[in-house]
C-alpha cells in the first residue's frame, strides 16, 4: 500500500514537543507549530511523531518551493520512476489470450494487468529516449527531428493498445494528417 503525505492542517504528537499542527510540508520533513516549542521541522521518519488528525493526506508529495517541485519533475522525467497510469475498468482482472492459428498448439495466457504494466513501461522508455534526443549535445537539430519522427511512428503504432488506458489523456499518439 502507498504511504500517504499527510497534508497541511493535520493535527500532531510529539513525544519531546507536544501537540502541534503541519503548516507545511517538504520533501521528507513536516513543518510543524507545536503549541509550547514554536516552529520545528521533523523528519516524515520520526518515531516520536504521532498523527492524531490527518488532513489533506494525498499520495503525492505537496511542496511550496519552487526548487523541490522542480526537483520532483526532474526526478520524475529521468528517475525511471513510472507514473501511474490506471487500467480501463473493464479490463481490470482480465486475461490476455494468445490463440494460435495452429489447433495443436496451446493457446498462451497472461494477466491484461501484467501486459498493461509492459504496455506503460515501454511508453515510459520511448519518453526518456526522446528526452536523451532533445538533450543530446552532438546531434544536429536535423538529426533530433528525423529521430522524433520515427518515435512519431512508433507511438502511432500503438495507438491499438488506448483501448486499455482509462484515461484518454495518458493515450499513445502519432503523426496527424494534415487534414486536422
Amino acid at each position: 500500500m502507498e504511504e500517504l503525505t499527510l497534508g497541511v492542517g493535520s493535527r500532531v504528537q510529539h513525544a519531546h514537543f507536544g501537540p502541534g499542527v503541519i503548516v507545511a510540508v517538504k520533501y521528507a520533513q513536516y513543518r510543524v507549530t507545536f503549541m509550547d516549542h514554536g516552529i520545528k521541522m521533523i523528519d516524515k521518519t520520526d518515531p516520536l511523531f504521532e498523527v492524531l488528525v490527518a488532513e489533506n493526506a494525498t499520495a503525492e508529495v505537496e511542496t511550496a518551493s519552487d526548487v523541490e517541485t522542480s526537483l520532483l519533475k526532474i526526478l520524475r522525467l529521468w528517475g525511471g520512476i513510472t507514473e501511474v497510469v490506471p487500467l480501463g475498468d473493464r479490463w481490470k482482472g482480465g486475461t490476455l489470450v494468445l490463440q494460435p492459428g495452429d489447433t495443436t498448439l496451446k493457446a498462451k495466457e497472461l494477466p491484461i494487468d501484467t501486459f498493461f504494466h509492459k504496455i506503460v513501461m515501454l511508453r515510459d522508455r520511448l519518453r526518456v529516449l526522446e528526452q536523451n534526443i532533445n538533450s543530446h549535445k552532438v546531434l544536429t537539430d536535423e538529426e533530433k527531428v528525423n529521430m522524433q519522427q520515427y518515435i512519431t511512428r512508433i507511438y502511432g503504432s500503438l495507438t491499438t493498445f488506448n483501448v486499455l488506458f482509462r484515461d484518454k489523456e495518458h493515450w499513445f499518439t502519432g503523426e496527424k494528417s494534415g487534414n486536422d
